[in-house]
């Protein structure tokens, strides 16, 4: 249910049956499912942050299709994609920054998208970085928040990340 790029970590949802797949699948399609990540990028990270200390990113995502697998921003044919974002430390020795992120639309590629064009790509990201010497996608899925769908009770799942 909760799809991850193969070099992501973390949390995967499963669904044990077609009925709770088609709930949590309307759950997703409605933005019911909160999806967090943390993640390691090139650079001193700096927003405009929210009463909440969000930042946005709200740039259309499309296929790049003759560089197929990979999202470019189209501001003709993309969708509208949206992820937050908020600077958690920065590593001067390092030139990096961890931040967490919060999809709230679900795009292919988004979170990889929208930091590259931000011009702060995941260490490690083969496909959207730069070659940086790390070894793995430093792109981590902590956190999802969902109403459980047999239960109706409010559902939390935590995954620290190991970088």
């Amino acid at each position: 249910m909760h799809r991850l790029d193969q070099a992501t970590s973390g949390l995967m949802l499963f669904a044990r049956n077609a009925d709770v797949q088609r709930q949590l699948g309307t759950a997703f399609a409605h933005q019911r499912v909160h999806r967090y990540y943390e993640a390691v990028v090139h650079g001193a990270v700096h927003g405009t942050p929210d009463r909440d200390g969000w930042s946005n990113i709200r740039l259309p995502i499309g296929r790049a299709w003759l560089q197929r697998p990979r999202r470019h921003i189209d501001t003709l044919l993309g969708k509208p994609s949206l992820t937050r974002y908020r600077p958690l430390a920065t590593d001067p020795a390092t030139h990096t920054s961890r931040i967490a992120l919060q999809a709230i639309t679900g795009r292919t590629h988004q979170l990889r998208v929208h930091l590259q064009a931000i011009g702060h790509p995941i260490v490690g990201d083969a496909l959207y970085g730069r070659t940086d010497g790390a070894p793995r996608m430093m792109l981590h899925a902590c956190r999802l928040q969902l109403v459980h769908p047999g239960t109706g009770r409010e559902l939390l799942l935590q995954d620290a990340p190991d970088f």
